[in-house]
């Protein structure tokens, strides 16, 4: 199967981000791939639950769900410098990925990873760092690292889980940093309380993934394309842009299904490619 091709990747990639540095006005984010993003705003930039390689399709090659990647690697983790912040969701590791990882907190000194406390040993043996350098986040705590500041809020995959000190295992981020505020689902289907929840934050831009929750994948499942779009609506996001789609052929959806959904109810969306970028200036 030919690999769905980026809109730009590697060296390309980092000159464009590069060339927006100076940008003091707009924040910018560019789709990795899955659920990864890097978000850049006044010069600092967040790298939200990157997935950067083969490991889970070569882990998964002989087994009853091979992960056949459908597209392209957007861009080798060693080329990501200057990254304020690493963020991870949850321990699946489509979130939460060693050989993305180590050679993201090896060249970037002065990182911080945030991740769900309840996650803190798992995340630790995974990304072989010491226990006690992630930054731990739970739903009813704030966490301001640097001029961003991040906001628990719980995912249901396919349960809202805590551990025994009541400590959530999925989580999403709202992230608020200038006058703009991005929430980052994590992996989640919707549940009681959420529109409640969400929308009194005024959310910019909403990043929500689209390829619903069937359980013949034997996989925990996500919103769908109309639950996407629906949620983004409910919770007054300005924008919405799908993710976790396109990246493994087992489980994806067609994000021609959003489209349709988020026209009929004028729900304002950007799709985005790989290695494509969302910019505020052109959608606020």
């Amino acid at each position: 199967m030919e690999l769905i091709k980026a809109i730009q990747k590697n060296e390309a990639l980092v000159a464009e981000m590069d060339s927006l540095l100076e940008d003091k006005t707009n924040f910018h984010a560019w789709w990795l791939g899955q659920s990864g993003y890097l978000l850049q705003w006044n010069g600092k930039r967040v790298l939200i639950d990157p997935y950067l390689s083969d490991s889970l399709t070569k882990k998964y090659a002989a087994s009853d769900k091979p992960h056949t990647r459908m597209g392209e690697l957007v861009i080798r983790p060693e080329l990501l410098k200057d990254i304020l912040i690493v963020t991870s969701s949850h321990n699946h590791t489509d979130h939460l990925d060693a050989e993305t990882l180590i050679p993201v907190l090896k060249n970037n000194p002065g990182i911080s990873f945030l991740i769900p406390d309840a996650n803190r040993n798992f995340v630790a043996e995974r990304a072989q760092c010491e226990k006690a350098f992630p930054t731990g986040i739970n739903d009813d705590l704030s966490v301001k690292i640097d001029d961003f500041t991040f906001y628990g809020i719980p995912a249901k995959h396919n349960e809202i889980e805590r551990d025994e000190n009541g400590n959530l295992k999925f989580m999403g981020y709202i992230i608020e940093f200038g006058p703009y505020k991005i929430y980052h689902s994590g992996d989640t289907l919707w549940f009681d309380g959420m529109v409640d929840l969400l929308k009194p934050y005024n959310i910019d831009l909403a990043m929500l993934p689209i390829n619903g929750n069937k359980p013949e994948r034997k996989v925990a499942g996500n919103l769908d394309c109309k639950e996407a779009t629906e949620l983004a609506k409910a919770i007054g996001a300005k924008c919405v842009v799908p993710c976790h789609y396109d990246m493994f052929s087992f489980n994806t959806a067609d994000v021609n299904d959003f489209i349709e959904a988020a026209e009929k109810i004028n729900q304002p969306y950007k799709v985005l490619k790989g290695g494509e970028r969302f910019s505020s200036n052109a959608s606020f």
